[in-house]
């Protein structure tokens, strides 16, 4: 019998533990901080006691849309972690790949035919549906830039470059779908594509912990493959790796986190892509490392719906606007780097 192992590294566990806990702090100053502001006993018993008057407070406004954001930076951040392995390039990400700008076409297009077709209450059955079209949307952006990458074989360079071309073409296509669009339509959609965690509940929450909780240790298991990938591919196969079921297999599990994480929030900005090149910096690993890229994401995207609710109370800002902000010069020293 085979045994199963994996390697270990100090500073993986350190990071890992050490974000776990820091997240635990921003959840608790979320569950906080908002318009009714709480102490942490009147906290702990919303969390525990039914009977509480903070227990409608914490159990059905704070802490389902908290858990939601820690759980789709998750997503997302080992989806762009699998990605960055594959193509051996730290600006890929769950974008490329088209899962976030096929999921944003069918949602636009959803809201735009349903408001066209049937008013507002086509508007709201539409919203309702969004979480099925951005997860459909996704999987059907992925497989168009998946079929045209593939030449009796996926070469990671040739994948973000047909990524990116597709991209585009959606982006595209998104933006006429909102210019022929109502306007009470194409607002709901802009506050969407933005990446935003208001009103979101438990019904979010589920699907995600859901995906996560199958999605996590099968990526573990491919540990050995991604390890491998950062070499050539006459190395890969050397080593006796199946390269292209591999490949193809990593991608599927990358494509799912992706599609399931944006189907509950929209699609949250640079998440993906700054998350495992922090873990990696951090780590000082060969490659962005799984479960602290995935803690590092959960901790980003917690930070930035915090930063979100409270900076200009009243107004609540979408956490895709502030990932933005946050990301945007993070991308900029990437390219940077690459040039340099």
């Amino acid at each position: 019998m085979s045994a199963v192992s994996w390697r270990v590294r100090p500073r993986g566990v350190t990071l890992t533990v050490a974000g776990l806990a820091l997240l635990v702090l921003l959840m608790a100053l979320n569950m906080r901080i908002g318009e009714i502001e709480l102490t942490l006993p009147e906290v702990l018993s919303g969390t525990f006691d039914a009977d509480a008057a903070a227990h409608f407070v914490i159990m059905e406004l704070r802490l389902p849309r908290a858990l939601t954001g820690a759980l789709v930076g998750a997503a997302l951040a080992l989806s762009g972690a699998i990605i960055q392995s594959i193509a051996r390039n730290p600006l890929a990400s769950p974008e490329i790949l088209g899962v976030t700008t096929g999921a944003s076409v069918t949602v636009v297009a959803g809201l735009v035919a349903a408001g066209t077709a049937y008013g507002t209450a086509g508007g709201l059955l539409a919203t309702l549906g969004i979480p099925l079209l951005a997860l459909l949307g996704g999987l059907a952006g992925a497989a168009i830039v998946y079929g045209l990458a593939w030449r009796r074989g996926l070469d990671g360079y040739r994948l973000v470059l047909v990524g990116i071309g597709v991209a585009a073409v959606f982006t595209n296509v998104k933006f006429w779908l909102l210019t022929i669009g109502d306007v009470n339509d194409t607002a709901r959609a802009m506050v969407w594509i933005s990446g935003s965690l208001n009103g979101r509940g438990w019904e979010h929450v589920t699907p995600t912990a859901l995906a996560l909780a199958v999605l996590v240790p099968l990526t573990l298991l491919g540990t050995r493959s991604l390890d491998a990938l950062r070499f050539g591919d006459d190395t890969v196969t050397g080593l006796g790796i199946r390269l292209n079921l591999s490949r193809a297999l990593l991608i599927l599990a990358a494509v799912l986190l992706a599609a399931v994480a944006v189907a509950s929030a929209g699609p949250v900005a640079f998440v993906a892509l700054a998350s495992p090149q922090i873990a990696l910096r951090l780590v000082r690993s060969g490659r962005p490392p799984l479960l602290s890229s995935a803690v590092v994401g959960a901790v980003l995207t917690t930070a930035a719906d915090l930063i979100a609710r409270t900076a200009f109370s009243p107004i609540e800002l979408p956490v895709g606007i502030v990932t933005a902000v946050l990301g945007a010069p993070y991308l900029i020293h990437l390219i940077w780097r690459s040039r340099k």
